[in-house]
């Protein structure tokens, strides 16, 4: 399934057609291990800015958090609808298991570009985390540890072709239209019901549980050659979503389940 040569025949945009995938393969390939540069970096601005900020009020910064909440959430509802429709006509054309171990979602006339875009988009997105230090709010490590993590498995992923991307990429893209539409509400200064913000950590739920089940089936087929998958990549991405699973899986139970008193 490598090299396009089962790639859906999907009415693309332009500049959907013209990008180059080759290009970017080949930029990924050279630089991905400065995902771990620009974690390191991430890690230290984290805890040097809560120091900076400690002995200093914090910041009313609603607008730009509005303004970069529904950037991305624009952005994100862009590469769910098109990945959306690549993975679908995978799934009416060949089934469940060519959706999982396709990799002409990599170099696909529609999704090459979003691809690319989903992978790259994971370093911009760690700006999240100035808002939470600079308003002084409380920084979770599910946070954190979910922002680098997805950053570096983003970009091997990228690099390796890896089967299953196409499944991962399009469910974030998704989750990740509805969370940032949250985020820009409330910067808005408009009141959400409680059950919209439990609506949004069970969807991260629901993903988390869905890529270990697209891990789980990958470990069942690799063993075919058109099914390709190394086994690092195997056993990272399912100990990575099995974590995510454990830490949001704590946070709705704290958030939504635990007597108020004790969750405070």
């Amino acid at each position: 399934m490598a090299g396009g040569n089962h790639t859906p025949n999907l009415a693309a945009f332009d500049f959907e057609k013209r990008f180059d995938h080759i290009q970017a393969q080949k930029w990924m390939n050279d630089y991905w291990g400065a995902s771990f540069a620009i974690s390191a970096l991430y890690a230290a601005l984290v805890l040097g800015g809560q120091r900076y900020m400690r002995s200093r009020p914090k910041k009313n910064l609603r607008r730009p958090m509005f303004l970069w909440s529904l950037a991305l959430a624009v952005f994100s509802a862009a590469g769910a609808a098109r990945t959306g429709c690549y993975m679908l006509h995978i799934l009416a054309s060949g089934g469940l298991r060519r959706s999982v171990c396709d990799q002409g979602f990599y170099n696909g006339p529609v999704s090459k570009f979003w691809a690319f875009a989903f992978a790259v988009s994971k370093a911009p997105e760690l700006g999240d985390t100035a808002f939470i230090v600079l308003r002084k709010q409380r920084l979770l490590f599910l946070h954190w540890y979910h922002h680098m993590t997805v950053l570096l498995y983003a970009w091997y992923s990228y690099k390796e072709m890896a089967a299953g991307g196409g499944w991962f990429m399009t469910m974030n893209y998704g989750v990740h239209a509805f969370m940032y539409a949250y985020y820009a509400w409330r910067a808005a200064g408009l009141r959400a019901p409680r059950g919209l913000a439990m609506l949004l950590t069970t969807l991260q739920l629901a993903q988390m549980a869905a890529g270990l089940a697209v891990s789980g089936l990958l470990y069942r087929w690799t063993p075919r050659a058109d099914c390709p998958a190394r086994p690092s990549h195997l056993a990272w991405g399912a100990l990575m979503y099995l974590s995510y699973l454990l830490l949001f899986s704590r946070f709705f139970y704290r958030a939504y389940l635990q007597p108020r008193h004790k969750a405070e």
